[in-house]
């Protein structure tokens, strides 16, 4: 992107970026090991508390979606920063897409799983942020993006 001013064209930076992400098997080792790494990127970042919560928690349940679903293959989490936002995304192998839970959904007190996706929506929600599922040819990624100031 370009600015012009007068008769001179100034080239606007994007923000700095910042991305890292790690690749590995999914099992049951993997839901500790990645929050951890997580956890110690966006402290490396200075990235304010509560925003911290809401990745940490969705890391911790998507990367355990992807144990118990996906099966075989390998997972990426990848953490991004930018131009005001964060977000973490969770990509797997596996053929099925989750489904995201409808807009004003309650859990189930009686259920013994699939609050998850909704608690992780509602949090990021909260800060302003939202849930998506992106699939792609390979599989498919669990995205949570919130704003950061």
């Amino acid at each position: 992107m370009l600015t012009t001013t007068g008769t001179s064209v100034i080239p606007v930076i994007p923000a700095i970026r910042r991305f890292v992400h790690w690749v590995a098997d999914p099992d049951v080792t993997s839901v500790p090991q990645v929050r951890a790494r997580v956890r110690a990127t966006l402290e490396a970042w200075a990235v304010p508390l509560d925003a911290a919560d809401v990745l940490l928690l969705a890391v911790s349940e998507l990367v355990g979606n992807v144990v118990r679903h996906a099966g075989a293959g390998r997972m990426r989490v990848a953490v991004a920063s930018g131009a005001g936002w964060l977000r973490l995304d969770v990509a797997d192998q596996g053929a099925g897409l989750p489904r995201l839970p409808a807009p004003r959904a309650e859990a189930d007190p009686e259920s013994e799983s699939g609050r998850g996706l909704l608690i992780v929506q509602l949090m990021a929600a909260e800060l302003g942020g939202e849930l998506s599922v992106v699939a792609h040819e390979f599989g498919k990624s669990v995205r949570v993006r919130i704003p950061v100031a």
